[in-house]
């Protein structure tokens, strides 16, 4: 898949019915207040001026709400901005991020007209009983109607997970990517739940009600979810919560970390490690990783935990060499 790159544009919560449990938009993005079509535009000249990158396509992105639940004159009015940039061959097209409930044959069908090429979905979860507890407003089976509508337009299709919400497990998580991989996206996004400030979920962890993931276990389920789409051939563009100043204030607790898909790929590396040692006489050899310069930050892991793990558990001398023709990483045991 061509890399994408996307100008954000946040909607601040329109068009959403209610906060879920775990959300508070408005507090998420920071913004409260909409901006204005002046504005708008000057945030993408903006980004335009000073985007150097070549080879990637772009879009201009509507995040932060439920795009088609907004009133349809304000949809055309975000969409109509876009296309002056589109015309110019500036941008390819538009992204919109929506409510699986609030797709149609009519929806899909304003989209295409406005040059939409992307549109996600935020799934959340394929359990009904889960999608209750969190006040979704939905049920799981609106996600495949929903699917079924975008498929009949050459739209890009997103599917937007979380992960150890309210009254989920890991069956149910594992049980959730099995079913978006059913759906066949071109993409997904990984969300882990972390508890915010100010919303519904926060009250239910002071109440003792909600336990969020450890960050440990979280990594670990996330780790085999990547697994999963990847073997699927899906691409996972987005591991973790996006890092900023308005998640670092408002969180309280839950598997966030800035680097989290740094930490999901470090432990697959990790694992893959051990499996090649298991069995091995290993005390007092030398451990060997060849890897790109790029990767040797996930080799050794947060804090040095893989390197020392290799050592304390197999006896080894951990020895990382750099090499820039290296796609991946390979290990020799001398």
């Amino acid at each position: 898949m061509k890399r994408t790159i996307n100008i954000p544009i946040f909607v601040s919560h329109q068009g959403c019915p209610n906060d879920c449990v775990f959300c508070n938009q408005k507090r998420i993005t920071g913004i409260r207040n909409e901006e204005t079509e002046e504005q708008i535009r000057q945030k993408i000249e903006r980004f335009l001026s000073t985007c150097r990158t070549s080879g990637a396509e772009k879009e201009i992105a509507y995040f932060g709400g439920s795009f088609t639940g907004i009133e349809e004159e304000k949809q055309l009015m975000y969409l109509r901005i876009a296309q002056a940039y589109i015309q110019r061959g500036e941008v390819k097209g538009i992204r919109v991020s929506t409510r699986p409930d609030y797709m149609d044959q009519k929806i899909c069908e304003r989209l295409y007209r406005n040059h939409v090429t992307t549109i996600e979905l935020g799934v959340q979860s394929a359990d009904d009983e889960v999608l209750r507890m969190n006040r979704r407003g939905m049920k799981a089976s609106a996600v495949e109607t929903a699917v079924a509508y975008i498929r009949k337009y050459p739209f890009s299709l997103g599917l937007q997970m979380m992960t150890g919400m309210l009254g989920s497990d890991e069956e149910k998580d594992l049980f959730t990517a099995q079913e978006l991989i059913r759906l066949k996206p071109d993409f997904v996004r990984i969300y882990p739940t972390v508890v915010l400030r100010d919303t519904a979920l926060y009250d239910l962890y002071l109440q003792g009600k909600y336990v969020p993931m450890e960050l440990e276990d979280s990594v670990r389920l996330s780790a085999e979810l990547l697994e999963l789409f990847e073997s699927a051939g899906i691409p996972v563009i987005r591991l973790g919560l996006m890092a900023g100043e308005e998640v670092h204030e408002k969180e309280v607790a839950g598997p966030y970390h800035s680097a989290y898909r740094e930490l999901v790929e470090s432990y697959r590396i990790c694992r893959t490690v051990e499996h090649a040692l298991d069995g091995k006489q290993t005390m007092g050899k030398e451990l060997e990783i060849v890897c790109a310069p790029s990767m040797v930050s996930k080799v050794i892991g947060n804090r040095r935990k893989n390197v020392l793990l290799w050592q304390e558990k197999y006896g080894v001398r951990v020895h990382i060499v750099q090499d820039r023709e290296e796609q991946n990483f390979r290990i020799r045991l001398l």
